[in-house]
């Protein structure tokens, strides 16, 4: 209730931030260590450009992956518009496909450059039931298990990274507050690859919960490894998005319209990933869940470390068995 309350009134949180502050405002004031280089899915439209758009400002060399690369070159003239000094790269990537993550992560090392921020931003929400080319429930495939794939083929660079110059890695997935809607008896691996009774919100909803669980179990992780790299999660608010545009059954026109003036503005939306990923409060910080730009609760599912270890296991053994990576310790 304190948490509902405080974003209502925009009200500052412990970290100086509240639901009012926008991206631009929350890295004003960060002391950013030279060519910083960050990775960001989803980063040609809504909350993803946003972040784009004021790290390239703030000096970030910024690593843009799209499928569809005239939109991530016309989103990389905006960056340079503003920025000229700016260093942006496209590449290709569907992060519905495991071969194309595959492929995209082998182009991004090959470029010799280091990496310190990666965050897992892009979101899917689909009414209909989709298959991915890995016969992978469309959602599911997207914004979870795509970016468990992503993170999987680029932690050991991070790891490296760190290690040489000294900065700690830091790992951003973009959940949503809908994960809480989640229950246990609905949280069935081998179901959401392949569910009986589709239902778009549900799903989801599933695939925001994992990428917190995704967190909470990678964070042990790196932790037990002595890595100097952090992952967290964040809910960045409600945001008029494409999701939300291209899917007026997932909330109605009139139901916007009551709704408008409790949504956030994309800058907005946007700061609390910038929060986390560049803020000097946030360094050592893992496994925890940001909204509003401040630490805050999660349902209880998602704090569950078993949940979270047998989901990666299983995620994990799936990887392995359609891309034959070599295996990986329990």
């Amino acid at each position: 209730m304190k948490e509902t309350l405080r974003y209502l009134a925009g009200l500052a949180g412990p970290s100086g931030y509240g639901s009012n502050s926008t991206a631009e405002q929350v890295t004003e004031d960060f002391p950013l260590p030279s060519q910083l280089t960050a990775i960001i899915t989803g980063a040609t439209s809504g909350i993803g450009a946003e972040t784009a758009r004021v790290m390239a400002k703030r000096g970030v060399r910024v690593i843009i992956p799209a499928r569809d690369l005239k939109k991530a070159g016309e989103m990389k003239e905006r960056i340079h518009k503003e920025s000229p000094k700016a260093e942006v790269i496209v590449l290709e990537i569907d992060l519905s496909s495991f071969a194309s993550i595959k492929r995209f992560c082998s182009e991004f090392l090959s470029l010799g450059l280091p990496l310190h921020i990666l965050i897992n931003n892009a979101g899917k929400f689909s009414h209909k039931l989709e298959f991915s080319e890995d016969k992978i429930e469309m959602t599911f495939a997207t914004n979870y298990l795509g970016h468990f794939l992503l993170t999987e083929l680029l932690i050991e660079k991070m790891v490296e990274t760190a290690a040489q110059t000294g900065i700690q890695g830091r790992i951003i997935n973009v959940s949503s507050v809908i994960h809480s809607w989640v229950k246990r008896d609905g949280f069935r691996f081998n179901q959401m690859l392949n569910p009986k009774n589709y239902n778009g919100t549900r799903a989801y909803a599933q695939s925001k919960l994992a990428n917190i669980l995704h967190a909470k179990e990678l964070a042990r992780q790196l932790k037990a490894r002595n890595a100097r790299v952090t992952i967290n999660a964040v809910h960045p608010g409600i945001v008029k998005t494409g999701i939300i545009r291209d899917h007026k059954g997932f909330i109605t026109d009139s139901l916007f319209f009551i709704a408008s003036k409790l949504l956030k503005s994309t800058p907005q939306g946007a700061s609390t990933t910038c929060y986390v990923g560049l803020s000097t409060k946030t360094e050592g910080v893992s496994g925890k869940y940001y909204a509003d730009c401040n630490e805050c609760s999660c349902s209880s599912m998602a704090n569950d470390e078993s949940e979270a270890h047998n989901l990666w296991k299983q995620s994990r053994a799936l990887i392995h068995r359609r891309l034959r990576l070599p295996a990986a310790a329990a």
